[in-house]
């Protein structure tokens, strides 16, 4: 029995040694496949910077940016008010204000809150400032408020001269511009033309409302009765506001400030103070007021 182990013993440890390198080889495959099946965490890639889009700045867009468009949140209300009682379009007499007070930086709206250069007469009994214009030291009307002197404007456009205009839509803004102009509101031949470039630049129609027909009958009736009350006293307010004779410069590629001035033989600081300008800066498109 003990002669049978010990010729055994070395096939034993055979045996063993190959048992233990089954295991093994089996503990290793199966390592293998575990690692092979497990999920693998996938390494992203960083996403791209969004991409930011460069602005151009064009004439239209920059218009946008200019004082005209703070002029228009300011005063769009009260032109819209006067719009719906007396017919004026919002946009004409909005178009009109950024023209004749120079974005409102002209010194008679700073100092007098005179945004159409309604002069006095020997009615007016309120406050006056003066200014050179058809004469030295001509006086004008100081009104407690901007919103008094957009008032005070549709008043001065109740006239006959100014009469068939009130027969227009009031939401006809291409009529009112040419009609001022033909019944000689402006001396600058080009006055309606820029009434409508500043209406469609800046949008100035949404501001205008339409009307049903017994609404314009109604309205109508009503101004032309004030119009007709006027008509006795209107010689006398003959001077009470003189023909709009400003210059209006629209800006092209390449003009510089002294360019213009030296143009309209304005210095460059008057330039500014005209047009409420407080930088060197000018775009393309951009509307100067180019005569004192």
């Amino acid at each position: 029995m003990i002669t049978f182990f010990k010729n055994e013993i070395p096939y034993m440890k055979q045996s063993l040694l190959l048992l233990i390198t089954f295991s093994i080889l089996t503990s290793s495959c199966s390592l293998l496949k575990k690692e092979n099946s497990a999920p693998q965490t996938q390494v992203r890639k960083p996403a791209d910077p969004p991409k930011t889009t460069e602005k151009v700045i064009t004439a239209s867009s920059s218009a946008i940016k200019s004082p005209a468009l703070s002029y228009i949140e300011r005063f769009k209300n009260i032109a819209i008010s006067e719009m719906n009682g007396s017919g004026i379009p919002a946009s004409i007499t909005l178009a009109q204000g950024i023209l004749e007070s120079a974005n409102g930086n002209s010194r008679l709206a700073k100092e007098a809150n005179n945004h159409f250069g309604i002069k006095c007469t020997t009615e007016w009994k309120g406050k006056t400032i003066f200014q050179d214009d058809d004469n030295k030291d001509d006086c004008f009307r100081v009104y407690r408020s901007p919103e008094e002197s957009f008032r005070d404007h549709t008043e001065f456009l109740k006239r006959k001269r100014y009469a068939p205009l009130f027969e227009l839509d009031k939401n006809d803004y291409r009529g009112w511009a040419n009609g001022l102009k033909t019944a000689g509101y402006a001396t600058n031949p080009r006055y309606a033309e820029l009434l409508i470039s500043l209406v469609e630049r800046y949008d100035l129609s949404r501001f205008d409302r339409m009307e049903n027909e017994r609404e314009k009958t109604i309205r109508e009736d009503k101004v032309m009765k004030e119009i007709a009350i006027n008509i006795p006293t209107e010689k006398k307010q003959e001077t009470i506001k003189s023909p709009v004779v400003m210059k209006i410069y629209e800006v092209r590629s390449g003009d510089t400030l002294t360019s213009v001035s030296k143009q309209f033989t304005l210095s460059v600081a008057d330039l500014k103070v005209l047009n409420g300008l407080e930088n060197s800066n000018l775009i393309p498109g951009q509307l100067l007021l180019v005569s004192k």
